[in-house]
Parts: structure tokens; C-alpha cells; sequence
């Protein structure tokens, strides 16, 4: 695949990501995620070929399934224990819609990071409401650390104002989130 190529497929995944967050209700999301396996498709016609897919989901495990597109499906509960995926196997690791308070600990960043081969992406997402201030504030200060450490470089981080409807009531309209890429190093 040429790097045009990789960057017109970066955009559209990264496009399609934040359209997700557009939606307002838990059907609307679940349409997009069903829609999106088209999506998926046309990647792996690019040249994508070895998708894997790590979910504490039942449900949306037997949905991906179906699509048939999916070489390698887990339940798994991210941070319960290691990440089962092989170390330095895939070109893009991506987590959506998990790291954040109450969800997904920032241990799980580095296990991420482990399953990117040498030169491969890592893409992650959170919410910057009120309630996850402080968990974004500590995710940005482990990516950093781990930039510094030389793990990896800081390719974009694209701050997005209208990400999701807010759902709590101390929040109306829309909250923000970010969306962090980085690409791991080689040696």
C-alpha cells in the first residue's frame, strides 16, 4: 500500500470515528457500529487483512462475527488482566469510546502500545467533559511520559468540541472529547 494510500485510509477511519459520536442515542450508535462494518470492508480491500477485535460484549462480539470480516475475536474485560493479543502484531491498534473514568484504566495504554508492531499506530479517544478532567489529564501526562521514553511520537491529537450528547445531568448539549494518534518507534 503507498503512504497515500495510508493516509486517505487514516482519514477516513479517523472521520468515521468522530461521526460516531455525532449520534445521540444508544440505537443510533448501534446503527453507525453496524453500518461502519462496511467500512471495514473497503479498508480491507486497501490491504488491511488481519483484523482482531478485544470486546467485554457478548452482543456486539456476535454482531462483528457476522460481518465476517474479523480473523480473531475476544471477550475480554480491558485492564481484568494482559491484553491476549500477540506483542508487535498489528499496523493500528484503536480503542474507542474506553479509556476514560470508570471505564478503562491507563494501564491498558501500554498493552495497547505492546500489540503495535515497530512503526505502527496506535489511535486512542476519551472524553474531556467535567467528570473526566482529571482521567484526561492523566492519560495526557502517560503519553507524554511515554514520548519521552521513546516508545513512540505524537503524530496528531485532534480536540473535537461537539463529540457526544451529554447524558448526565450536570451537562447539556454536547461534551468535548480528543482524539490521540501516535506512531510507535521502531527500535
Amino acid at each position: 500500500m503507498s503512504m497515500a494510500e495510508a493516509g486517505r485510509t487514516f482519514s477516513e477511519v479517523k472521520d468515521a470515528i468522530l461521526s460516531a459520536h455525532k449520534e445521540s442515542t444508544v440505537e443510533d450508535k448501534i446503527g453507525f457500529y453496524n453500518n461502519w462494518a462496511e467500512n471495514y470492508e473497503q479498508l480491507q480491500k486497501k490491504g488491511f487483512q488481519n483484523f482482531a477485535g478485544v470486546d467485554g460484549s457478548e452482543k456486539m462480539l456476535q454482531l462483528a462475527k457476522s460481518k465476517g470480516l474479523f480473523q480473531d475475536l475476544k471477550q475480554w474485560i480491558l485492564g481484568s488482566a494482559p491484553l491476549p493479543v500477540p506483542a508487535e502484531s498489528y499496523d493500528a491498534v484503536v480503542i474507542v469510546g474506553a479509556l476514560g473514568v470508570g471505564h478503562v484504566p491507563l494501564s491498558v495504554v501500554k498493552e495497547l502500545w505492546q500489540a503495535a508492531k515497530p512503526g505502527g499506530y496506535v489511535c486512542m479517544t476519551t472524553r474531556g467533559n467535567t467528570s473526566n478532567k482529571e482521567f484526561k489529564a492523566q492519560l495526557e501526562c502517560l503519553l507524554k511520559e511515554m514520548e519521552r521514553e521513546g516508545l513512540w511520537v505524537c503524530v496528531s491529537v485532534t480536540e473535537v468540541e461537539d463529540w457526544e450528547k451529554a447524558v448526565s445531568a450536570d451537562e447539556t448539549g454536547y461534551i468535548p472529547g480528543s482524539v490521540y494518534l501516535y506512531r510507535k518507534s521502531t527500535q
